[in-house]
């Protein structure tokens, strides 16, 4: 879990949300005076960006780019992180299918997190801070884990009824994290460092 005001690591790759030849939307100079802008998410830490690819790439939507120190082949560099309100209408459209992607590329960071869950508070524990998951569904998910770790998200789905789409539950908890700057507890996301918007 994240704390406030810690600050973001780095990411070494996005997926690409869109991609907007044009520049962004808000920018209010004229067409030729824009550049075009990638809008993407991190693979690691989740923290939404923009991207400006290098001259002639034409990143596609779903795509995996890297952003990291060194040589890269499709960005030429990371212009600076937005908050969930800054993407395009088509980028916050491809947001979920995009995390969904991400979770399953990362699945066993995922099942740690289901196997490694505490509590927060005396009465809060990280597992209420998903959707859907109330306090019968967490002490069945406690309970299960006692008799042995899960190996992977079906396995989890499979040994604890109502646990319908563990990816899902983990895509919604990532949307409720980037959607709210001020959210009092970060699962899966990094803070975005206060600072004065445009």
């Amino acid at each position: 879990m994240s704390k406030k005001g810690t600050p973001p690591e780095k990411e070494d790759y996005a997926w690409v949300l869109d991609y907007l030849p044009y520049g962004s939307t808000t920018d209010k100079r004229p067409a030729y005076q824009k550049k075009p802008l990638v809008q993407a998410i991190g693979d690691k830490h989740f923290a939404l960006m923009e991207l400006v690819p290098k001259e002639g790439a034409n990143p596609e939507i779903q795509s995996k780019v890297y952003v990291g120190d060194g040589d890269r082949d499709v960005i030429d560099h990371v212009k600076h992180r937005i908050h969930f309100d800054d993407l395009s209408h088509g980028a916050q459209l491809e947001l979920p299918f995009v995390l969904e992607i991400c979770v399953k590329d990362q699945e066993d960071k995922f099942v740690k997190f289901f196997n490694d869950a505490h509590s927060i508070t005396t009465r809060l524990h990280m597992l209420e801070l998903l959707p859907g998951i109330g306090k019968k569904l967490m002490w069945a998910i406690i309970d299960e884990r006692k008799k042995g770790e899960f190996n992977d998200l079906q396995d989890l789905h499979d040994r604890v009824g109502g646990v319908h789409i563990p990816q899902k539950i983990i895509v919604n908890r990532i949307l409720e994290e980037l959607k709210d700057d001020n959210i009092k507890y970060r699962l899966f996301t990094t803070a975005m460092q206060q600072q004065k918007r445009d």
